[in-house]
């Protein structure tokens, strides 16, 4: 199976993944613009697209929805919390659900509740090994998703340390938008001294000049992501108010984040 990136060039800087198999068979996850999937998949020559899978009910992960099942008759896959909120949903999905893709390869349903209520992240698995991970918009890279429409950012505390701090380091995160540069940003301004920050931020600014964008893995996401290192010395000390635990550290860079 092939992980197909694209940028959609939206001013909320979305992603949209098309997945392919050895049969020129296609998933697409969250897509942002039909239009844009079609011309896609007719220069990757697509056989066809067996299912939408949309990873929460936000407006920009679902619109290219309806134009692509009336054109080419896929299934759309959402939360089972999603019902009522995603139009023209086939198969609900609930935590510890399998995708099968292809032969040794499926997508195991993660519940990831926080930015909203009715939010899924997908682990891709090859041979029992994992591979990656689509995070919608509850990781990014080098962050996470915010709480503003739907969410809670008390629970999304908990999704994040206990379905994504135990995955192996390896795995690689595909989130639904592009906001490593800023995050990185964040990171540095709560965490001046954190070198590895520093080496991505370079590196990502490098990459936007010239219109690539970078990945990192679970691994990258302990050395860069703010709200993975809610023990370092240097963040707890930049922070006012209540920091006795990890929750509270998370809950008050949430905070910060939003106004940033």
């Amino acid at each position: 199976m092939i992980v197909h990136q694209y940028y959609t060039e939206s001013q909320l800087r979305n992603f949209t993944y098309l997945l392919e198999d050895e049969d020129k068979k296609f998933w697409c996850v969250d897509p942002f613009d039909a239009l844009q999937v079609k011309k896609w998949l007719k220069e990757l020559g697509a056989q066809e697209l067996v299912g939408i899978i949309n990873t929460h009910e936000h407006w920009d992960h679902i619109r290219g929805n309806e134009s692509l099942v009336q054109d080419f008759g896929a299934k759309i896959y959402a939360h089972e919390n999603a019902k009522g909120k995603i139009p023209g949903v086939k198969v609900f999905l609930k935590d510890g659900d399998k995708i099968e893709l292809s032969s040794g390869e499926f997508l195991e349903v993660m519940d990831t509740p926080g930015h909203t209520m009715a939010h899924l992240c997908f682990l891709h698995v090859k041979d029992e090994i994992p591979v990656c991970v689509f995070t919608g918009d509850t990781l990014f890279n080098a962050g996470v998703g915010n709480c503003h429409n739907g969410g809670d950012p008390e629970v999304l505390f908990e999704t994040i340390s206990k379905r994504f701090h135990i995955l192996d380091e390896d795995i690689i995160v595909y989130p639904g938008h592009d906001y490593l540069s800023n995050n990185l940003r964040f990171t540095l301004d709560r965490e001046p001294n954190n070198n590895d920050a520093k080496e991505w931020l370079e590196k990502s600014e490098q990459a936007n000049k010239e219109n690539r964008f970078l990945t990192t893995n679970i691994a990258d996401e302990k050395r860069i992501n703010t709200f993975f290192r809610l023990t370092e010395k240097e963040i707890i000390e930049n922070i006012d108010g209540d920091t006795s635990t990890e929750k509270q550290i998370f809950l008050r860079l949430r905070e910060l984040r939003n106004k940033w």
